[in-house]
């Protein structure tokens, strides 16, 4: 077998600023080596069982040295893997890609460069500074500012030489940033020219210094700036506060915690500045024994309601289901009763609309909507039986209330959830720097699971972040554990949650 690597740009750190085809590359790799600086939002499209690699690189510490990334980017693709490079901004820009793709030509491995949104530009633009402008500036120059400068008296001088409407960009400039602005001025660079300091750019904690060339080295130093941080330098600095319009943005500021499955429902939360740090805290797998599904399915026509409380229930199901040789000519004269929209669009999927869609998503709304279903349909709670396809965790309030009313529910586990551990570490550390601003819940166990997951004192940590739980069940499970609910929707949908958030923020 033959491998192969794919160089991606993974942007500036905004996730949507990767391309259409780096998110092809992540879908089809079956290992990915990424660096820090990368959203990690984009490891959510990887497919099941990928092997992630954390090369690390984050302000000189780096968690692989260049020589190991060659290795083993080179190792992967020999044991004829799939691999995605997973590089901040621009593989080609700064990022050793091209040192990466001599390796990997020299070995002989198929390679294919996918470019990258460049901090270079996208930063400034973040900021509301245009790198070029008609009427201010015809031309830009990148710089590295984190090598000896005694190699970089070439590009002084063409500054020197340049006319006053070049834009100067510095990338990795924190270290060195007295010894950049003092040759510039030394150069003959005006010391009132416009300058800007922009860390983090593109993400919620982005922050920008202004102030003149001559200043803005001590401005950094006032204002606490680190690494990662670009210095942008000329006239076009000007424009910030007419351009400005990411930090607009209602939610700018907010990295937003799912514990979920990411949906189209919570992307409004984006496109309102917020950032998203999907971390999913259940995992949906087969269940372990099938013989009582595999029994309600034999004997599937002896009920008379089947109820698909989420949509895993529909995938697992009918997984089973069609394995049987079964298809939905099997369901007919069954009603079919699907909780949530999202249910019900999977439902859609095998060529069904549900009969029943309750409009509270809780067990008390499950049970009003079938009494009022067994009355429209006539159906006798002594002949009734109810097909309930559950998972292995599921709270049993809504078997029990059948019961209670003399109806017979048979509840197979349909699929089980586990804990996922991947991007733990990545959480943990947010949690510590006080990064994660919100957080979402959608079940007691989502909750759970992520303070089994967490060390000791990150769950102490999230007693500091404004929690959202999707209805009072969940919300009491929290409480319980001795947090505070800020955020409950009043209906238990994610649209719902995703609206109070945006509500609660916009209100403080």
């Amino acid at each position: 077998m033959k491998g192969k690597v794919y160089l991606v740009g993974a942007g500036p750190g905004d996730a949507g600023l990767i391309t259409l085809k780096g998110i092809r590359a992540i879908q089809q790799a079956d290992c990915i080596v990424y660096d820090f600086h990368i959203n990690p939002r984009l490891l959510t499209y990887a497919k099941e069982n990928v092997e992630f690699i954390y090369a690390g690189k984050r302000g000189g510490h780096h968690e692989m040295t260049q020589e190991e990334i060659n290795k083993v980017l080179v190792e992967k693709a020999k044991e004829g893997k799939t691999v995605c490079r997973l590089k901040g901004g621009d593989p080609f820009i700064f990022g050793r890609g091209g040192e990466e793709a001599e390796t990997l030509a020299e070995e002989g491995i198929d390679f294919e460069v996918i470019p990258g949104v460049s901090s270079v530009i996208a930063v400034p633009a973040y900021a509301g500074i245009p790198v070029t402008h008609r009427k201010i500036a015809s031309a830009f120059t990148v710089i590295t500012g984190n090598e000896d400068l005694s190699k970089q008296e070439r590009i002084f001088t063409h500054i020197r030489a340049s006319n006053a409407s070049e834009t100067m960009l510095f990338l990795m400039c924190v270290k060195n940033l007295d010894t950049i602005t003092n040759k510039l001025i030394q150069e003959g660079l005006k010391p009132d020219t416009p300058s800007a300091i922009i860390r983090w750019g593109t993400r919620p904690e982005q922050k920008v210094i202004e102030g003149s060339i001559s200043e803005i080295s001590e401005l950094a130093r006032e204002h606490k700036i680190t690494p990662p941080a670009i210095l942008i330098v000329g006239d076009v600095v000007k424009l910030r506060q007419k351009l400005l319009w990411y930090e607009k943005k209602p939610l700018y500021g907010h990295r937003i915690l799912i514990t979920r499955q990411l949906t189209d429902d919570y992307l409004l939360l984006e496109d309102l500045g917020a950032e998203l740090f999907v971390f999913p805290t259940i995992k949906f797998l087969p269940a372990e024994d099938f013989s009582e599904l595999d029994k309600a399915i034999e004997n599937i026509k002896k009920y008379q309601i089947v109820v698909f409380p989420s949509p895993r229930a529909v995938t697992f199901f009918f997984d089973r289901f069609l394995s049987f040789e079964k298809d939905i000519r099997d369901l007919k004269d069954i009603l079919i009763c699907a909780v949530g929209k999202e249910t019900a669009k999977g439902l859609k999927n095998y060529g069904i609309n549900p009969d029943i869609l309750p409009e509270e998503y809780s067990s008390e709304g499950l049970v009003k909507v079938l009494k009022e279903t067994m009355s429209n349909f006539n159906l006798k709670k002594d002949t009734l039986k109810i097909l309930y396809l559950r998972s292995d965790i599921a709270l049993k309030g809504f078997i029990e209330e059948m019961e209670k009313l003399g109806i017979k529910v048979d509840a197979p586990i349909t699929y089980r959830n586990v804990k996922p551990t991947e991007h733990g570490k990545r959480l943990v550390k947010f949690l510590r720097e006080g990064k994660i601003t919100i957080a979402t819940f959608t079940s007691p166990s989502s909750f759970h699971n992520l303070l089994d997951i967490l060390k000791d004192d990150a769950r102490q940590m999230l007693k500091e972040v404004v929690i959202a739980a999707i209805g009072r069940t969940t919300a009491k499970a929290i409480e319980e554990a001795g947090y505070k609910v800020s955020i409950i929707p009043e209906k238990s949908t994610i649209k719902n949650m995703v609206e109070a958030i945006i509500k609660w923020a916009t209100q403080k």
